[in-house]
């Protein structure tokens, strides 16, 4: 793998604009950032292509455990959840995406850092704007990346049905995957409404949920975490089914990073896992803690000797945490990239590169394009 510096294009901002990355740029940098991009070589796209599939059935092996053994405390999943959950699971109720965040080792084995199944995002940068980004300057490589085909095929199924897609409001980055999402769903002959979050409600008459004119949900596509859902003061309906919402509900097992203690508990030693404990003890005084239900790297701890020595901000942690060893990530000039794979109806489906100058990948982590070319073809560009 190389990373190459890169010529940014001279009206990146309105071109990347065009694809629906409206929130390209953060107060004082990019968050697309076109100035690097990534060589990867095909054994590498396919040694990612691999690992997300192998993790992503893992993972599904690692929730029938949690089911089996009433290992609800282990992800501290609200009781009233439980039941919700098991009927989701064995209805097999639809589930449409994730994006599996990797890092790579030494010897070039990706491993898992943890698995965004419930709600991720960065997802229009790396299904269109990379791909057009590609088109434009490297026409003759190619990229990992069918996200946006693997999605629309996946909506086929819904034909004839109406769905609603929600979001909650004043939040652009959520607003456009959602849009883009609608977009995939329409393409595939399906009929759409918006909703956004905070105008969902329950009509006691119609023993269902309804959005702001009163029309009742039946499915509903939401960018919104499950456990957040609960919490709300609708939650108690939740219970009673009247919604097939995407994600599924047994989707909580699997966004939770108090799975990552159960899988290396059920199949350690696995070339894609990081050793991970419920107390940091087994690995020593050289760990990262994560809260298990935080998002976009909020509340990580970096501990080398016993001693935080890289932190990150944010809201969470009273849930409880897991400990997790580190996967030293890999270093380009003082760049440190995560790949995260997208899985799209079970498969895997495409990548998309974020990368900080910490270790710690955050919310205001910048989003590399990448691009590889076929074996025999030589590359025309020098590392950096």
């Amino acid at each position: 793998m190389q990373r190459h510096s890169c010529e940014p294009r001279a009206a990146w901002r309105d071109q990347v604009e065009r694809t629906g990355l409206t929130y390209h740029s953060h107060a004082n940098s990019p968050y697309w950032d076109e100035s690097a991009c990534y060589e990867l070589t095909v054994a590498e796209v396919e040694a990612f292509e691999h690992a997300a599939k192998s993790l992503h059935y893992l993972c599904l092996d690692a929730a029938e455990a949690v089911i089996q053994n009433n290992w609800w405390p282990r992800l501290g999943i609200a009781p009233a959840a439980v039941p919700a959950i098991l009927r989701s699971w064995e209805r097999d109720d639809f589930s449409l995406y994730g994006r599996f965040d990797l890092a790579l080792d030494g010897s070039g084995v990706p491993k898992m850092l943890e698995y965004n199944a419930d709600t991720p995002t960065a997802l229009v940068e790396a299904a269109v704007t990379q791909w057009f980004w590609l088109q434009e300057t490297r026409p003759g490589a190619d990229q990992f990346n069918s996200i946006h085909e693997r999605l629309i095929e996946a909506w086929r199924r819904w034909a004839g049905t109406t769905i609603h897609f929600g979001s909650i409001k004043d939040h652009p980055e959520d607003e456009q995957t959602v849009l883009y999402l609608r977009d995939t769903c329409e393409q595939a002959g399906v009929t759409t409404r918006p909703v956004f979050i905070e105008d969902i409600g329950w009509d006691a008459a119609q023993l269902g949920f309804v959005d702001v004119e009163g029309t009742r949900l039946t499915h509903c596509f939401k960018l919104y975490p499950w456990e957040w859902l609960w919490s709300e003061a609708f939650g108690p309906h939740l219970a009673h089914d009247s919604v097939q919402f995407i994600e599924p509900t047994w989707k909580m097992l699997l966004s939770n990073k108090g799975l990552l203690p159960i899988l290396w508990e059920l199949f350690p030693e696995h070339p894609n896992l990081l050793p991970a404990y419920e107390s940091a003890g087994p690995l020593g005084s050289r760990y990262i803690r994560k809260p298990k239900l935080s998002r976009e790297g909020a509340n990580v701890t970096w501990v080398e000797g016993g001693v935080a020595v890289e932190e990150t901000g944010g809201d969470y942690g009273q849930e409880g945490h897991v400990f997790q060893a580190v996967a030293e990530p890999a270093n380009f000039d003082g760049h440190h990239p995560v790949f995260g794979v997208w899985v799209v109806d079970h498969e895997p489906a495409g990548l998309g590169i974020r990368e900080d100058t910490r270790r710690i990948t955050g919310n205001l982590s910048r989003f590399i394009p990448h691009f590889f070319r076929p074996a025999a073809e030589p590359s025309a560009f020098s590392p950096t």
